[in-house]
């Protein structure tokens, strides 16, 4: 099963949120994005605690795609420093695994 994952990215809005979510789809770089419109992060940045809401893509996609994804992010993405980090699926139905399997890009190795 770890050859799958799920990614989580903050944006400042879901007008961005969309917009990374459709491309990421469209190159084929994710299966499925889901939108949180709105979370409440509170974070240290800068030198002092930072109290914001934001939009949360959870992404379904598969590991050996990761750093095509984060290039891909980091250039459409306003943060300086996104938020982009993934945790690996352990278990799934079998039809919805091949389903992310058929979905996302194959990686030339």
């Amino acid at each position: 099963m770890t050859d799958f994952i799920v990614v989580f990215i903050t944006t400042p809005n879901v007008i961005e949120a969309r917009k990374i979510s459709k491309t990421l789809v469209e190159e084929k770089l994710a299966a499925c994005c889901n939108i949180i419109e709105r979370v409440n992060s509170i974070y240290f940045w800068q030198g002092k605690i930072e109290d914001d809401f934001e939009s949360l893509i959870i992404i379904k996609t598969k590991k050996d795609v990761f750093p095509e994804l984060v290039k891909r992010v980091k250039e459409l993405h306003k943060y300086t420093v996104p938020e982009i980090i993934a945790l690996p699926i352990i278990e799934g139905s079998d039809s919805y695994l091949n389903w992310v399997n058929e979905t996302v890009k194959q990686v030339e190795k």
